[in-house]
């Protein structure tokens, strides 16, 4: 299974580049996309930025019913948290461990 980011076009490059897949969308196709990475089956946790799609969890509610995997994860734009400095993996590790319990290696 693997690591999936729904994200806009301007940061999916950021994504790939440190080995994650990156699915491109806008906001109007959003929910549509992250239905169809869910229904996949290939993922076992999904990223997605919430500009795209502030809630994840409650828009993809009714695909998850009886459904362990993926792990939804709701984040900020990183060039947006990231403009003025700081650490990306550092903060993907502490964001998944919030979020499942553990760390992962990404």
């Amino acid at each position: 299974m693997k690591i999936g980011v729904l994200t806009d076009g301007e940061t999916a490059a950021g994504y790939r580049m440190a080995g994650l897949e990156a699915v491109v969308a806008t906001p109007q196709e959003a929910v549509r996309r992250l239905l169809e990475m869910i229904e996949s089956n290939q993922y076992a946790l999904v990223a997605v930025d919430e500009r795209l799609l502030p809630d994840p969890n409650k828009a993809a509610e009714r695909v998850m019913r009886g459904r362990s995997a993926p792990v939804l994860l709701s984040l900020p734009n990183l060039l947006e948290v990231f403009s003025g400095g700081g650490d990306p993996k550092a903060y993907m590790r502490q964001l998944v461990r919030q979020t499942i319990g553990f760390d992962i290696k990404l």
